[in-house]
């Protein structure tokens, strides 16, 4: 019964944002967290996402064989390392999850405040990239995933980005379409305003070609 009890994850790991975490964030729970968190990850009850961040493995696919998806593994490691507040998914990565980027990704972006180097995921041949931004100003919406809710940039906010860094990512050919797909369905005046604000202009304007909209006319 011990050695059942010691491969338990505990609650306090398990209800961290996007129930991610570093090793050391573990210590809390365990006074040398090392070991522990290996023996849980050999059980199956966490999944490794990259050297030292671990996901904690969801109920239901206990016993199963569970591959959360890039984005959620992005954003649970930036979560990680900067809390949830402070970071969002931005750029390939949120139109991916506003469903204008069909095809599966090799590179996640994450919005922080800091920078940092990036991140090599274990579990797959994929790259999170760590993007410094003033993420306070960035216009962010809270959006499910597989490890919970994260911030996303709103389409809005998503078009400007892509527009601004459409070579940001590994799917650079699928921006134009990507951008016009998000434009059909945006609040021009809130499109408008946040370029403004961003001084993205020239951005706003490349979206509008991207996306056959005449000016003048």
């Amino acid at each position: 019964m011990g050695r059942q009890h010691s491969t338990a994850v505990p609650a306090s790991l398990a209800a961290r944002p996007l129930r991610t975490f570093r090793t050391g964030q573990a210590k809390g729970a365990y006074a040398y967290p090392g070991p522990e968190i290996a023996r849980l990850h050999e059980h199956g009850l966490l999944h490794r996402l990259a050297d030292g961040y671990y996901a904690v493995v969801p109920q239901e696919m206990l016993g199963r064989k569970w591959l959360p998806n890039l984005e959620s593994a992005a954003a649970g490691i930036a979560t990680a390392i900067y809390g949830f507040d402070n970071v969002a998914l931005m750029g390939v990565s949120a139109a991916r999850l506003h469903g204008v980027m069909p095809r599966a990704l090799a590179t996640a972006i994450v919005a922080v405040p800091r920078q940092h180097r990036p991140i090599k995921l274990s579990d797959r041949t994929a790259i999170v990239r760590l993007v410094q931004r003033e993420t306070g100003s960035l216009d962010a919406e809270r959006i499910a995933t597989e490890l919970g809710p994260a911030l996303v940039t709103t389409p809005e906010q998503t078009i400007l980005d892509l527009a601004h860094r459409p070579t940001l990512g590994d799917n650079g050919a699928d921006v134009p379409d990507a951008v016009a797909a998000l434009y059909s369905r945006s609040d021009k005046k809130r499109l408008q305003r946040l370029a403004t604000e961003q001084r993205r202009l020239a951005s706003l304007r490349r979206a509008e070609d991207w996306s056959r909209v005449g000016h003048g006319s």
